[in-house]
């Protein structure tokens, strides 16, 4: 627990009254100068009414403070700032609040958990004098005193949540960790959790507790019991075997109506479902749910029995545009395949026409793949359908050459084709987006909506499983997934596991294996024999059978061969650009104002290739001061600020670190700040670490 002396704890008190009575004038202003929520407010827009740093001079924007947390392990996360405090977390999972004039540290809180997942936030709850910042670490949800940061408990048990526990299966063998922050509605705190994308793994339950004493209030199950409402979509008795159908990506809360606004993800195991034939609602489904009871209000499921792994992968934007004269609450969803879905808040009527496409059968024994997928007819998207033998690489002849022969060996047909035994299947946009967790912005002034977009190609295919047990099997069914038959994984994001002996001790690789790390969920199902074994054939290619595997490892008929970027071997998309966008897109009309690409690669623009688009992490913020402010971009390190009516890039600086997270922008006395943490991580040539930077205008 972090201890303050008296002077300090003075300090930070003073500073928390200023912060309130600061906080009630601008609520009685009508405009909103911090940014109390990940996302701005409950309704995730990403848009400030602040307008101090404009078009006319944000050129002058300099830096106004840095706090460097001095961990290596990259950032995702958007601080929230309450009055002129400024909260934040660390790679590995410490929680701080910082002066946000000064960026002087005012307390730290250190759980004693070294957090190995990403961690994309906070969330902050008060009533009368009782303030509290509910923090994700690992499996845990903690409640902090607001003002020194230390534990509260009275809350949970000892001051932490354990969300391994209510999900009807034992704890122990659990493997979730809150990745998005929850969101807070009245005295509930409302959260969701990362989930493994293979079997076991435990379902996507949607909780709510008592931010006060931490008691479970509602669940909704994702994965229904036999029933209740849409078990009928799943086999008999799939809740107590199947997995996932999580929320990861966060929420949006419709504070006036009482709904909370959920987007889940794909069921596991996510590429082969001949265990959960049928449409599996609720996974990938924007879901409105009674905030108070957990109750399903209406619901939209975007993926049928999704085998591509097509989460709805961000929080989900509540706002109100013009249609026939009229105000229009909305609500907006994007989506990895590159589509916007507008539905009317209250009831989830389609704003724009939904098509249900026909798509061909699976050719693997026992799927049984949709017949039939919806796509919105607008907006167009805002990411390429088909990769062409036209659209591939001619940055040298050599490397068109070569994708050309990669290309000609694979099935590319668009969205929804589902695999195939021994040839690989293009998915494109890959499986990082289209668009992703970092969520888009929405100005409420125009409807404008303002999403960044990856434009990758990935590759990917099934093969048939030979191993019944040992070791190798173990591997293939919980680890090839991601890492591959011949452990090459897709670097940076998911490492190659090749002499993994001579970077990790044996004991690192079980604590890994254990808690996971990065993009990897824990495998605490892992256990004994099985467990030892596995680090033995991770370590010197053993096969030794095991005694057992144990009843929780669900064998799948068929295995994922692994993540695979369509790189050129040096390393560079093998599509020709745009390899990374920002859209804007109008939701009143469904047309696009402007698109530009987003991004580039140092060493080949300095060869002349500018301009190409990289792929991006992290969301953009929008300002009525006229501009739309991102970093995201992971190999050149830059933010930027656009004029948002025209996408004219403004101003740009370079961050120690990439900045793939989502901006904030607040005010303090009188002065507008913007802060992003720069953390990088996603580029494989450049060192990650933990860096909060802000930016200013220059003092009169």
């Amino acid at each position: 627990m972090p201890t303050m002396k008296s002077s300090a704890c003075f300090l930070v008190a003073c500073a928390l009254l200023c912060s309130a009575a600061a906080h009630s004038q601008n609520k009685d202003a009508g405009i909103r100068r911090d940014w109390p929520v990940w996302g701005g407010g409950p309704e995730n827009m990403h848009y400030s009414h602040l307008a101090q740093i404009n078009r006319s001079n944000v050129k002058k924007l300099g830096v106004a403070w840095v706090f460097d947390t001095g961990e290596p392990g990259g950032l995702q996360t958007s601080p929230i700032i309450v009055g002129n405090v400024l909260y934040g977390i660390t790679p590995t999972q410490k929680i701080f609040a910082l002066n946000a004039a000064t960026g002087k540290l005012l307390w730290k809180f250190d759980s004693g958990i070294n957090g190995t997942q990403p961690d994309r936030g906070l969330a902050y709850w008060s009533s009368g004098k009782a303030k509290r910042i509910l923090a994700g670490v690992m499996n845990f949800v903690y409640a902090l005193d607001a003002a020194t940061g230390k534990s509260i408990p009275t809350f949970g048990q000892n001051g932490r949540i354990d969300l391994r526990r209510d999900l009807g299966r034992d704890p122990e063998k659990q493997s979730i960790a809150l990745t998005s922050p929850g969101v807070v509605y009245k005295d509930l705190i409302i959260v969701g959790g990362r989930n493994p994308e293979t079997l076991p793994a435990p379902p996507g339950d949607v909780r709510a507790y008592d931010v006060r004493s931490g008691k479970l209030r509602w669940s909704f199950h994702t994965i229904p019991y036999d029933g209740e409402f849409g078990h009928n979509t799943w086999p008999a008795g799939a809740r107590e075997t199947s997995g996932a159908a999580n929320n990861w990506a966060g929420m949006a809360v419709d504070e006036q109506r009482g709904i909370v606004f959920v987007p889940t993800g794909s069921a596991a195991f996510d590429f082969y479902g001949a265990d959960r034939v049928g449409d599996d609602l609720f996974a990938n489904c924007l879901i409105a749910l009674n905030a108070e009871t957990g109750e399903r209000i209406w619901h939209f499921q975007g993926v049928r029995h999704d085998l591509w792994d097509r989460d709805f992968p961000s929080a989900p934007v509540l706002f109100t545009l013009q249609r026939d004269g009229k105000d229009v609450d909305a609500v907006a969803q994007t989506t990895k395949q590159g589509f916007v879905y507008l539905f009317e808040r209250a009831i989830g009527k389609p704003l724009f026409p939904i098509e249900y496409h026909k798509y061909p059968a699976s050719t693997i024994p026992g799927e049984v793949a949709a017949s039939e997928q919806p796509l919105p007819t607008q907006p167009a998207p805002y990411a390429r359908q088909l990769l062409t033998e036209e659209m591939l690489s001619n940055r040298t002849p050599e490397v068109h050459q070569w994708a050309v022969e990669q290309f000609r060996k694979s099935r590319s047909e668009g969205q929804f084709v589902p695999f195939s035994l021994g040839k690989d299947t293009v998915i494109f946009p890959g499986f990082d987006g289209g668009a992703e967790w970092g969520g888009p912005a929405v100005d409420p002034e125009t409807a404008m909506i303002y999403v960044n977009s990856n434009e990758m190609a990935w590759m990917a295919a099934l093969a048939e499983n030979t191993d019944s047990s040992g070791p190798k099997a173990t591997y293939m069914s919980q680890c090839s997934v991601c890492h591959g038959d011949k452990m090459a994984g897709a670097p940076p994001a998911i490492p190659s596991l090749i002499g993994i002996a001579g970077r990790l001790t044996p004991d690192q690789i079980t604590a890994t294996i254990k808690s996971g790390k990065g993009r990897m969920p824990g495998f605490p199902n892992l256990s004994g024999e099985p467990l030892i074994e596995l680090v033995d054939f991770l370590t010197n290619g053993e096969s030794k059978e095991l005694g057992s595997v144990g009843p929780e490892f669900l064998g799948m008929k068929y295995r994922f061969l692994g993540y695979r970027r369509f790189l050129d071997p040096e390393g560079y998309p093998a599509i020709a650009p745009p390899w990374g966008t920002l859209n804007a897109i109008n939701l009143s009309t469904g047309e696009y104002a402007w698109r530009i690409h987003l991004g580039e690669y140092p060493e080949l623009a300095a060869q002349g290739l500018k301009n190409t688009g990289t792929e991006n992490y992290g969301g953009p913020v929008v300002t009525a001061g006229g501009l739309l402010f991102i970093g995201a971009t992971s190999f050149d390190k830059k933010f930027r600020a656009f004029e948002k009516s025209t996408g004219e890039l403004l101003w740009e600086t370079t961050l120690p670190f990439a900045g793939n997270a989502t901006p904030a922008t607040y005010e303090v006395n009188g002065r507008q700040y913007v802060v992003i943490a720069a953390g990088g991580g996603k580029d494989a040539k450049s060192p990650s670490g933990g860096v909060y930077v802000a930016f200013a205008l220059p003092k009169q």
